[in-house]
Parts: C-alpha cells; sequence; structure tokens
C-alpha cells in the first residue's frame, strides 16, 4: 500500500556554506566552495576539509553546555533549533509524547574519543573525562535534540554510512505514517574531520590530493577530479503529516513523496560497478512517489567527486531517467562531502529547490567528464520544480534515494 506523503514545515542547517539555512543556500547558489586549508590537519597525508565557517559553540549554545558536547551534537542541536523555529512549532506548547526524533551519524564523537585517548596515552585512566561517552556514543546526538525539544516519542540514530541522513529521514517519514508520531525532527549531523579519521580516508586513497588549489579539490562530475574533500554539519527536517501541518496553518515547503534503500551486497567501500544498488534505491523512490522516471526535473546527486562514484552514478541516472532533460548537480562542489550528515544537507538543499525553482550550480565543473552523458548544471537554473530526488550512497553499499515533490 503506498505511503502518503509527508510534509516539510520547517528547515535548519549548519554546514560548511554556512550557518542558518539562508546563510547555506546563498553560498551554495553561488557556486563558492569551501574547502580551505585545515590546521588540525597539519602533519596529515591530506590537509584541507570544508568547515563550519564562524560556528561559535559557547554563544550559541552556552560555554558550560558546549563543553560537555561533542561537535557532532552541537550541529544538531543549533539545526534542529532552527527547524523547529521555522516550522512554527513551540516545544513548550505541544505533546512531547508524539514527537520523534530521527538523526543519522556514522562515528559519533571522534574528536572526543582521540583526545580522551591521548589523555590516557600521556597520563593514565584516572585522568580520563567521565563524560567521555555521553559526548562520545552516536546515539547521543538524537537522544541531546529529544532532551532540548522534550521530545519523548521514538528516539533513535540511523547509522548507513554516508547514506545515514537520508535513510533518517526515509524512517522518520515510515514513522508519520504508522501514527507512532505526529511530528518528526529528523536529518543528520557528522563531525569527522579530526586527524585520525582523515589519515583513514587518505590511506584509503579516498581524498582529492589538490593540496596545492584546494577551493578546485572538490570537483563533482569534472573529468580532473581525483578524490572528495570532507566537510562536517547538520541538516535538519521538520516532518508532519500533511493534514496536521494545514490544520494548523503551517508553511508546507515541500512534501516527502517517496524513499528508496537498497543494498550493493558487493564490497565494503567500492560501489557495484553496474550499479545495481543505486538503481534499485531510485527506482523504489519513484514508485513509492507514484511517479515515472520522465517526471523527475532535478536530481541532487551523491556525486562525490570522486573517479568510481561520480561514472557510477551518472551511468545509473542515465539508464534509468533516459533523455528527460532532468537537471542533474552536487552541491559537495561548495559544501564537500559532510559524510554521515550529506543526504540530510543535500536534502535540505533539494528541498529549497523545489520550493524555490532554482537548481544551485556543480561548483568547479570546468570539464564534464566525456563518460557522464547527464545534463549537469554549471551555473544556477530557475526552473520549474515538480519531482527532485536527492540520492546518498555509503560505505558498505548502503544506498538511499528521497524524493520530494512541490508542495
Amino acid at each position: 500500500m503506498p505511503i502518503p506523503a509527508v510534509a516539510v514545515t520547517g528547515l535548519g542547517l549548519v554546514c560548511p556554506a554556512g550557518v542558518g539555512v539562508d546563510a547555506g543556500w546563498e553560498r551554495v547558489c553561488a557556486g563558492a566552495p569551501t574547502a580551505a586549508a585545515d590546521p588540525v590537519l597539519a602533519g596529515n597525508p591530506v590537509t584541507i576539509s570544508c568547515r563550519v565557517p564562524g560556528f561559535d559553540p559557547a554563544a550559541l549554545l552556552t560555554a558550560r553546555r558546549a563543553r560537555r558536547l561533542d561537535r557532532f551534537v552541537q550541529f544538531a542541536l543549533v539545526a534542529a533549533r532552527e527547524a523547529v523555529t521555522d516550522a512554527g512549532l513551540d516545544p513548550g506548547a505541544w505533546d512531547g509524547a508524539r514527537v520523534g526524533v530521527v538523526l543519522g551519524n556514522t562515528a559519533g564523537g571522534t574528536a572526543t574519543v582521540e583526545e580522551q585517548m591521548r589523555v590516557l596515552l600521556a597520563e593514565s585512566p584516572g585522568r580520563v573525562s567521565p563524560l567521555l561517552l555521553p559526548m562520545q556514543l552516536a546515539n547521543m546526538v538524537a537522544g541531546t535534540v529529544a532532551i532540548e525539544l522534550g521530545a519523548r516519542g521514538p528516539s533513535l540514530v540511523v547509522a548507513t554510512a554516508c547514506a545515514s541522513g537520508t535513510s533518517a529521514v526515509g524512517v522518520a517519514r515510515d514513522l508519520l505514517a504508522l501514527d507512532r508520531c505526529d511530528v518528526v525532527v529528523t536529518g543528520g549531523s557528522e563531525a569527522m574531520v579530526t586527524p585520525l579519521m582523515m589519515a583513514g580516508f587518505a590511506q584509503m586513497g579516498a581524498l582529492s590530493g589538490r593540496l596545492d588549489d584546494p577551493a578546485r579539490a572538490s570537483r563533482p562530475f569534472d573529468v580532473d577530479r581525483d578524490g572528495f574533500v570532507a566537510g562536517e554539519g547538520a541538516g535538519v527536517l521538520v516532518l508532519e503529516r500533511v493534514a496536521d501541518a494545514r490544520a494548523r496553518g503551517a508553511r508546507v515547503r515541500a512534501l516527502v513523496a517517496g524513499y528508496g534503500a537498497s543494498a550493493d551486497a558487493h564490497h565494503v567501500t567500492a560501489p557495484d560497478p553496474q550499479g545495481r544498488g543505486f538503481e534499485l534505491a531510485i527506482r523504489g523512490a519513484l514508485a513509492d512517489a507514484g511517479a515515472e522516471p520522465e517526471a523527475v526535473d532535478h536530481v541532487n546527486a551523491h556525486g562525490t567527486s570522486t573517479p568510481l562514484n561520480d561514472v557510477t552514478e551518472a551511468r545509473v541516472l542515465r539508464r534509468v531517467l533516459g533523455d528527460t532533460g532532468a537537471l542533474v548537480t552536487s552541491t559537495k562542489g561548495v559544501t564537500g562531502h559532510c559524510l554521515g550528515a550529506a543526504g540530510a544537507v543535500e536534502a535540505v538543499f533539494t528541498v529549497l529547490a523545489v520550493e524555490r525553482g532554482l537548481v544551485p550550480p556543480t561548483a568547479n565543473l570546468t570539464t564534464l567528464d566525456p563518460e557522464i552523458d547527464l545534463d549537469v548544471a554549471a551555473k544556477p537554473t530557475h526552473r520549474r520544480i515538480d519531482l527532485a530526488l536527492s540520492n546518498s550512497f555509503g560505505f558498505g553499499g548502503q544506498n538511499a534515494v528521497l524524493a520530494f515533490r512541490a508542495a
């Protein structure tokens, strides 16, 4: 039985393109890359990243609270506050038992773990912080947001690697359809740009080595791409049933009309060369939305700027969508790859594209790879968007796709 579409009534964003939805959208639409040299990564094989600019947790959350929260939770709290305010909801007035929190995350508090490991090795076990586990555990991002909002419904974290944020939105929609909740605060958050994590990615050969020109390092679909640039951040969406949102007079920014998920069952890191898992997820989202491929107007692609991912995803999109004129973009040219938060950040951008009729450009796209037979946006493009897809794929062959309709 088809699941009814649900309303997106609120958006919140903390990402390398800016703190706040308006700031992030403006920079993404300007196609202004954020990658830069990162002093935290000094001594690593790759020393560039995409950081959230001007993020002051003490000012945003109070100094005491900021000290007790890892960066990935700080991001989520700030984005969740913005999203709930944007939705016109008052946590002091709602029935918290009917409010859920579903957030995606990959690695938990890696910065806290690395810091406390240094304490353990340099000093003693007795000097390790008692806050290590509350700051590190991945589930604490949902738990802390639930505490902040007084949300007493289902509270959980979804971990599907770089598809985590997208998977979380899909699970949140299902909770509404099953009448487990009336409101779900959903999305994803990640703060993995730490020396150990980035050393691991570098050793795998996943990161761009364009260290002499970091601003041009993240270049999805370009013939000269050589790997992704790691980013950080959080994207949060507030979801409600359409009838409930309309009844309270809420602004419906877009509809989550479909969700598809699959596994490659192929390799721990490399995508299936045939893209069979990608295709299952894309076709699943379309079927769930009751839409034919030719109805798709826009795709926010996973588009990581890695040689394998971009060409595989492009072939699948061509195979599924054909020559329909869907305009494809990857906002990772600006934000870099926000890992477990990427799908949530890009879901926010996809909602805005649908709502505003504007497809952001793929930054740094100078020469389209001749193996990529897609209409890729190289500049901001105004067009009516009735149906858009947001794609996310992760290590372990985990794939998730959301379909958004205009409200």
